[in-house]
């Protein structure tokens, strides 16, 4: 394929800003760790505050915190000077965005972090700079062009700021041991929580199991596995852990057999698939359908506490 004028000037963009992303990653240094120890020590929560660009890239900043740990909101710097300064707390941490460092909407958010002793994390492209000078930790921007072909559109020094963001929340994230666990206690919906479900979650609990002793005649078990419709039947041994599983077709197969006067125990499959209760849900649908089974029985310690069924992981939106 002919590279268009337009694709050219797309993979120059393109080119620009990682040869710029590498050297904000070669950049990083004490004043990085000292800005995480910063928010570490705070009983507050970070404010992040910038204007124009800059403020568009402060709310997605602000939002990435919050959504991974760390509490966190936006402040618009016109809003602050007229009573938005109240949000900010003395046990917060501010963190304000100008790639000039000279930018006059941010004085006066700027004015109240000194004036109350609050953390200021600057992020600048210039030093010397009023956000730099006044700054407790200043995590400066490496010089770089913007993508844009007349060097004026913000384009690579908010790509820049947005990834600097993205680090500190990893960073922070690294530093809290914030878990899957905890990630989707805030992303409870969508489809990043949908993959985060775990199995204990939408399992039918143990009072809802099919369960038979391997010498349980199978006139017995088909009732048993036809008292809650789940297709299933779990053998249990005395010690009450599973050994078996008779399914719809394992009844087809022995239908021939006399398939009534025999013993769950000989009609059975032995040593069925199951899931741990903390799988994630998403784990349990891959194994049935690499298995082509319906069915999981969940265990713990090798005795069963749940059943899984593949439209419980569909109703939960897994697909």
């Amino acid at each position: 394929m002919v590279a268009t004028a337009g694709i050219e000037a797309g993979r120059k963009a393109l080119l620009v800003e990682r040869d710029a992303l590498d050297r904000l990653a070669e950049s990083l240094d004490s004043r990085f760790d000292h800005a995480i120890d910063t928010i570490l020590g705070a009983a507050g929560r970070v404010v992040v505050s910038g204007i124009g660009k800059s403020g568009l890239v402060a709310r997605k900043i602000a939002a990435t915190l919050a959504s991974t740990g760390t509490a966190a909101l936006f402040v618009h710097p016109a809003e602050a000077s007229h009573g938005d300064l109240g949000m900010i707390h003395r046990q917060d941490v501010v963190v304000a965005l100008s790639n000039s460092g000279n930018t006059a909407e941010l004085g006066d958010v700027i004015a109240y972090t000194r004036r109350f002793a609050i953390p200021l994390i600057g992020i600048t492209s210039r030093s010397p700079s009023t956000l730099a000078d006044q700054s407790d930790v200043v995590l400066l921007l490496p010089p770089a062009a913007e993508a844009c072909p007349t060097g004026l559109a913000p384009t690579t020094s908010t790509t820049m700021m947005m990834a600097l963001g993205d680090a500190l929340a990893i960073a922070l994230m690294t530093r809290r041991g914030f878990s899957s666990d905890d990630f989707r206690v805030l992303h409870p919906g969508g489809a990043i929580g949908n993959k985060l479900i775990r199995v204990q979650d939408i399992m039918h609990a143990e009072a809802e199991l099919p369960l038979v002793a391997p010498d349980t005649r199978m006139d017995e078990a088909i009732l048993e596995m036809s008292r809650v419709g789940f297709g299933c039947v779990g053998v249990v041994d005395s010690d009450r852990r599973l050994v078996g599983v008779v399914t719809d077709g394992d009844l087809r197969r022995h239908m021939s057999d006399g398939l009534l006067g025999q013993t769950a125990g000989a009609v059975m499959t032995p040593g069925p698939r199951t899931i741990r209760p903390a799988a994630l849900a998403a784990e349990a649908l891959g194994l049935m359908n690499r298995y082509k089974v319906t069915n999981l029985f969940v265990t713990a310690e090798g005795r069963p506490v749940g059943i899984l069924r593949v439209h419980d992981c569909l109703r939960a939106g897994l697909s």
